[in-house]
């Protein structure tokens, strides 16, 4: 392991500040992706700024709002708070989706996004869900929309200094099963080959993919197909998500698989999600 200096944050602004001095400062909420990311030498820490202890960063509540998720808690807090397991389960399913239990233990959610890949578990949820993320840094504090938070491999919204506080899961909460489903090599603990995210909306679908292109992508053909155009078979439907993506072939599979179980899992959540619905 690379040497580093720890510090630990005993507040919002300190780590803010930490951040704004030095570009090769990272912060430590959970540190699932960070400590493996820095072995690696993905990442050139000079600096590591322990988050976990801030009060305002292990807010996770449900108000007015919607339900509010601190950028200190972690996945199995998450999936385990009643308002997420009764109003929008399909963000239970993506965070159990991650890792082992003890793993769950320490992640967090807004870690899993700050780390921007694309084959992000919690992302695609996120997508359907219209999940809001909440940034604070040196030019006071901002909101970007999650399909806005993601712009490259790797790569997000935050600027230099910001860094991200809570996410927003705003009401009104969809009327309607939804589901996540995950192709990888091992039934457990491995990145996904593809994710995908199926919420039904009453009537209308929303539809969302991990690891099929440069970020996390909503597949529009499909919602267009079955929200306007009124196609009602699944298979159809799933058929059109090739529109939308654009795979890469790697380790954990090739692009024409990717292709392949892209519509056999979007069928299968179209029709997993219909039954309970109809």
């Amino acid at each position: 392991m690379p040497a580093f200096t720890y510090q630990k944050c005993s507040d919002l602004s300190q780590a803010m500040k930490w951040l704004a001095e030095d570009k090769d400062t990272f912060l430590l909420a959970g540190g699932t992706d960070l400590l493996v990311g820095i072995r690696g030498g993905k990442f050139k820490a000079r600096q590591v700024a322990d988050i976990k202890d801030i009060e305002e960063l292990k807010i996770l509540k449900e108000d007015q709002k919607g339900i509010t998720i601190g950028a200190g808690v972690t996945l199995n807090e998450i999936a385990q708070f009643e308002p997420v397991q009764k109003n929008v389960p399909i963000l239970a399913e993506g965070c159990n989706s991650i890792g082992t239990y003890s793993v769950r233990n320490r992640a967090t959610l807004v870690g899993n996004i700050c780390n921007a890949s694309p084959a992000a578990d919690t992302a695609a949820p996120l997508y359907c869900l219209g999940a809001i993320v909440k940034i604070a840094g040196p030019g006071g504090e901002r909101q970007v929309g999650i399909e806005d938070f993601f712009t490259g491999p790797g790569q997000s919204a935050l600027k230099a200094g910001e860094l991200v506080t809570a996410i927003l899961i705003p009401k009104p909460y969809p009327q309607g099963k939804g589901v996540y489903k995950k192709a990888s090599r091992t039934r457990s603990v491995d990145l996904a080959t593809v994710g995908v995210a199926v919420q039904r909306w009453g009537q209308e679908v929303r539809i969302a993919l991990g690891a099929v292109a440069p970020t996390p992508v909503r597949a529009s053909s499909v919602e267009k197909a079955i929200n306007e155009e009124n196609v009602t078979d699944a298979a159809q439907a799933a058929s059109l998500v090739e529109k939308d993506i654009s795979p890469i072939s790697d380790l954990r599979g090739s692009r024409e698989y990717r292709y392949h179980i892209s519509k056999v899992l979007v069928r299968r959540g179209l029709e997993e999600t219909e039954e309970v619905c109809s």
